[in-house]
């Protein structure tokens, strides 16, 4: 059996369920008969007055063409402000220390909320990631302009940049072409990744919300649901029953600075531990991760079917039962 594929480089406006049809901003219409929708996830707008003209995200490669000549440009000693201490904002903000930059962190909260107690005080020590950190409930940025930022306690800070790292968003596709989708805008599905709405949309990724119990926003969780969604459309294609999803964790990597880092580990079901690892092992271990990731799809493009994830959180489902009374079954 062979196939073909035809690449389209354009933005969808429309999913239209009902003549499987989608609407590219270019105009004209792709058919299908199985749709995988799998935009993935980016960064949320700054929703505080100036945030919009002066604060700048890093989520996706167009956003860090953007920042890259802001932050050339400014003076090699002025000041960086990174709203947001999720992993994405200690990453950043350590390398821009590491530049020889003064950076501040505003955490919002606290730093890396994912991290157990015991490896989020290894992590935020100052002397180990060259950071001010700020933290506690006054520690948002409310307001943004074009050489400071106010936080919510009142005070302000000196920046030269302004960095938005505090949440991530997804497009709202689904939402607009009528599909069941939850308060974020992810998609809606059964525990096969196939939409509450229609068998023939399957979604897969940091966009799919299975029995409206999403997955943590990582590789650790688009990797395999990418092959499962795959998995999803040839077995209803052959006619056969799709399988339920089984997607547990092992913890979750961050670099701090170009040589170390840190592995917080944790439970199946993603619940952190009081176990870690850090120094340049660590490091290796986040490095590698960018490797094994292309490794795994070209493996895959190879071999279809190759790919497989050993973590398995085989309690999901009995969560799942639990809260409602009844297993999430395929439809």
């Amino acid at each position: 059996m062979t196939g073909s594929v035809r690449l389209v480089v354009d933005t969808a406006t429309r999913i239209d369920v009902g003549e499987r049809r989608v609407t590219p901003a270019s105009g004209g219409m792709a058919g299908y008969d199985y749709l995988i929708y799998a935009f993935g996830s980016g960064s949320a707008r700054p929703g505080v007055p100036g945030g919009a003209d002066f604060a700048y995200s890093a989520a996706t490669s167009e956003e860090v063409q953007r920042l890259r000549p802001v932050l050339e440009a400014a003076p090699a000693t002025a000041p960086v402000t990174l709203a947001g201490a999720g992993m994405l904002g200690i990453e950043i903000a350590v390398e821009q220390a590491e530049a020889g930059r003064p950076v501040t962190l505003v955490s919002g909260g606290v730093l890396g909320p994912y991290l157990h107690p015991r490896v989020r005080r290894s992590v935020a020590r100052p002397a180990r990631i060259g950071v001010s950190v700020l933290d506690g409930p006054g520690a948002t940025v409310t307001a943004a302009r074009r050489y400071a930022v106010t936080l919510g306690d009142g005070r302000e800070l000196p920046r030269a940049v302004t960095i938005w790292t505090t949440v991530f968003g997804v497009p709202d596709l689904a939402t607009r072409s009528g599909l069941s989708a939850d308060a974020t805008g992810r998609l809606l599905t059964d525990e096969t990744l196939t939409s509450v709405d229609d068998e023939r949309v399957i979604a897969a990724g940091d966009l799919a919300a299975p029995s409206s119990v999403p997955l943590r926003m990582s590789c650790q969780a688009a990797n395999p649901l990418g092959a499962h969604a795959a998995d999803t459309v040839l077995a209803r294609i052959a006619g056969d029953r799709p399988a339920l999803i089984e997607v547990g964790f092992f913890g979750l990597c961050v670099s701090l600075g170009q040589r170390t880092g840190t592995v917080q580990l944790a439970a199946k079901d993603d619940t952190a531990n009081r176990f870690s690892t850090g120094g340049r092992l660590s490091g290796k271990v986040k490095e590698s991760s960018y490797t094994g990731l292309l490794e795994h799809l070209a493996h895959e493009a190879r071999t279809p079917g190759w790919y497989s994830w050993k973590f398995k959180d085989f309690r999901r489902r009995q969560r799942l039962r639990t809260e409602d009374g009844a297993a999430h079954a395929p439809r």
